[in-house]
């Protein structure tokens, strides 16, 4: 979606974006991010479009090629299986750090986002679908009061998202829903050892339903589709985006990428599996 007229978007702003794209399964792994598409996007200049790239390329999330241009990354299968590993010591760990169980309202929080990811599965949406199963563990590390995980499981949730989708997962939605749940439930019960149990089992049954890798994605012009903003099943979820800052709260710039060759062409992928997280 363009930028309203009378606004501009910031390096900030335009990589929560990509990062918003990536987990609603809008941005395929490989997919090519134009500097002259996204500027005239998002009504900035380029160098603006460059400084998220480069931001986003030191988190890991795109790539740069001196003369192709800017990529999202396409992570291999070694990769991938680090991701997962990464994942299951960072939530299982966090749950580690509580002997009590969580405050009502942190599971008030999460009951509403099940809820809010049951009503996108029966929705049959597909972006807001994906969103929400990968949000799920950034709202739990937030609900937990621990910022600087969520903000690591921003970027490991994306990754594991692209990687669902590059490997071809047929992990089901509404299995990973209802798994949700029952993490839910084991915290409210306060029997936080079954709680790390089901967090380690989901992320690995996750990592399991992995297959063969993907072909790379069409060059389809629905870069301005997969960047529109989130719609009002996102909105629905407790503590949205815009509230929370959610997927993207960048740390500090570091310094700028090579910068590749001019380009307008810009690239959406095709339809693919349906993959969780």
């Amino acid at each position: 979606m363009a930028q309203a007229r009378g606004t501009h978007a910031s390096p900030d702003e335009i990589a929560r974006r990509i990062v918003d794209a990536i987990l609603a399964g809008s941005l395929a792994p490989g997919q090519r991010l134009g500097e002259q598409s996204l500027a005239d996007l998002f009504g900035v200049s380029r160098t603006l479009v460059r400084e998220a790239l480069a931001r986003l390329s030191a988190r890991g999330m795109v790539e740069v090629n001196a003369r192709r241009g800017w990529f999202v990354v396409q992570p291999s299968r070694e990769q991938a299986e680090e991701a997962f590993r990464a994942r299951v010591a960072i939530e299982t760990g966090l749950l580690h750090a509580f002997d009590a169980p969580p405050p009502r309202a942190a599971i008030k929080r999460l009951k509403q986002h099940v809820s809010a990811e049951r009503a996108a599965v029966r929705a049959g949406e597909p972006g807001p679908r994906s969103w929400l199963l990968g949000d799920f563990h950034v709202c739990l590390a937030d609900c937990l009061g621990s910022p600087v995980l969520a903000d690591i499981l921003r970027d490991l949730t994306a990754r594991t998202t692209l990687i669902a989708t590059l490997f071809q997962s047929n992990h089901d939605a509404a299995q990973s829903c209802a798994e949700h749940a029952e993490i839910v439930a084991a915290l409210e019960a306060g029997a936080l050892p079954e709680a790390r149990r089901l967090v380690r089992a989901h992320i690995e049954s996750v990592a399991r339903h992995l297959g063969a890798r993907n072909a790379a994605p069409e060059s389809i012009n629905q870069l301005r589709r997969a960047l529109e903003a989130p719609g009002t099943a996102l909105a629905a979820a407790p503590g949205n985006a815009a509230a929370r800052g959610l997927f993207t709260r960048l740390m500090s710039s570091p310094s700028p990428a090579p910068s590749p060759s001019p380009t307008t062409q810009r690239a959406a992928p095709r339809r693919r599996p349906e993959k969780t997280a």
